[in-house]
């Protein structure tokens, strides 16, 4: 492990999490990169009895503010900072791990420094990424690979232009952290049908932000690639890997259930690029496609924050992206980051939804046959309690959601008062399960 001395273990860090995600391994990931460097951490997120809230390495716990203000935010962490530090002057290392925190600390990042140690990042530079439909547009202008993307107009112009790019086409939102809690919207849809688009684009303004329309390019095995990477103060990127999706959830297009430190060279040379042509600073997380038919890797997605997969690139010291950060940020050098191919990272509870999807998947051996730990995202011999906590939290989910389904599928009865005490005849429902 990386040596404690090299560490301001005197600088504690509050992580900040604003979306309503029990089960977002990141939070655990990074409560557990610092803890274990001996750095006190602190955790805004959404329940006190969320599972990371059981780590041994977590000093103290604060629900988010019931708004997504930035000033709320703002004056939570500051009361968080009287009460970690004795010093008023004494700095505290902020991470957000979702988007809208990187945004909302962005944007009050004038109110909150010197107090709040944070990465040269504005709101606007970090939205030219963030945002869809700017990161389409930010793809055009610097000439990267991204899929054909559409912004229509009007239901009509959404349903022509879907059948323009090829149904079926992936239907986004450009500001997913906007769309409404329980509304059944998903940040990410593939439609297959003209009348799909017409009623996706007509919960437009119940989502908050503009719908655009991208090409659907084909997914397939060893196609889906993955970059992180921390820029320090001076513009460099000395910690980073690229790393091969195995698995997802759901299967073939959603997060990591299964990923590998695995070195291509054309991915870290483009992402790279990327980051010198934005001027960009801090932790990031970039998705890639390889598009067959072409040979190009297409950019995806741009995450101005850790992705939640960031511990796969831990190298043999224990250096990964949120350690850099808080080096850099608090003055002290950042040794060079020593690849560990063949590393794997494995999140135990949508693998195993992956593995039901598809089971007999296989994958391409790693180059000379490497073979690297597996690192799990929730299982740790030194911190037993969120894996407990989350195995519990994941059944009752999935016990909810298959109550859910079983309700709706039942077939809905009506009675009559007027009728006889004999039932009706049953009718059966068409609804269908929202998946979320």
């Amino acid at each position: 492990m990386l040596r404690r001395q090299r560490f301001d273990t005197s600088v504690p860090t509050v992580l900040v999490r604003l979306d309503r995600n029990p089960f977002h391994h990141g939070t655990l990931g990074a409560t557990r990169s610092l803890g274990r460097a001996g750095i006190p951490v602190h955790a805004v997120i959404e329940s006190s009895t969320s599972p990371v809230a059981r780590s041994r390495f977590l000093r103290s716990v604060r629900v988010r503010p019931g708004t997504d203000s930035s000033a709320e935010l703002s004056a939570l962490l500051a009361r968080i900072a009287d009460e970690v530090t004795d010093d008023p002057s004494h700095p505290v290392l902020a991470v957000p791990l979702d988007d809208v925190s990187a945004l909302a600390l962005a944007r009050r990042r004038t109110a909150l420094t010197p107090r709040f140690l944070l990465p040269e990042q504005t709101e606007e530079q970090l939205l030219r990424v963030a945002d869809k439909a700017e990161l389409a547009e930010t793809c055009a202008g610097l000439g990267l690979p991204h899929p054909r993307t559409e912004l229509p107009g009007g239901a009509d112009e959404a349903a022509a232009m879907a059948w323009s790019l090829g149904l079926p086409v992936v239907a986004k939102w450009s500001r997913p952290w906007l769309l409404p809690a329980g509304g059944g919207l998903r940040s990410t849809t593939i439609v297959r049908s003209l009348a799909e688009v017409r009623e996706l684009y007509a919960r437009t303004p119940e989502a908050g932000s503009r719908l655009l329309l991208q090409e659907l390019l084909p997914a397939g095995h060893d196609l889906d690639w993955f970059f992180h990477g921390y820029v320090d103060s001076a513009g460099r990127c000395s910690t980073g890997g690229t790393g091969r999706k195995e698995r997802s959830w759901p299967d073939g297009a959603g997060l990591t259930a299964s990923g590998r430190w695995t070195a291509n060279p054309v991915v870290d040379r483009t992402a790279r690029e990327l980051l010198d042509a934005l001027d960009y600073r801090g932790v990031c997380d970039l998705d890639f496609r390889l598009n067959r038919a072409t040979g190009a890797y297409h950019l995806l997605d741009f995450n101005p924050r850790p992705g939640a997969q960031f511990r796969l690139f831990t190298d043999p010291d224990g250096l990964d992206v949120v350690r850099a950060l808080h080096l850099d940020l608090t003055g002290r050098p950042v040794p060079p980051h020593s690849p560990a191919y063949g590393r794997r990272f494995l999140v135990e509870n949508y693998a195993a939804l992956s593995l039901l999807a598809s089971p007999r998947r296989r994958y391409a051996p790693e180059p000379g046959g490497t073979r690297g730990r597996t690192e799990c995202a929730w299982s740790a011999a030194d911190d037993p309690l969120p894996a407990l906590a989350m195995g519990c939290a994941w059944l009752a989910h999935l016990l909810r959601k298959a109550l859910t389904a079983l309700h709706r599928a039942l077939p809905a009865r009506r009675t009559d008062p007027a009728a006889a005490p004999a039932a009706p005849p049953a009718r059966t429902s068409t609804d269908q399960l929202t998946p979320r």
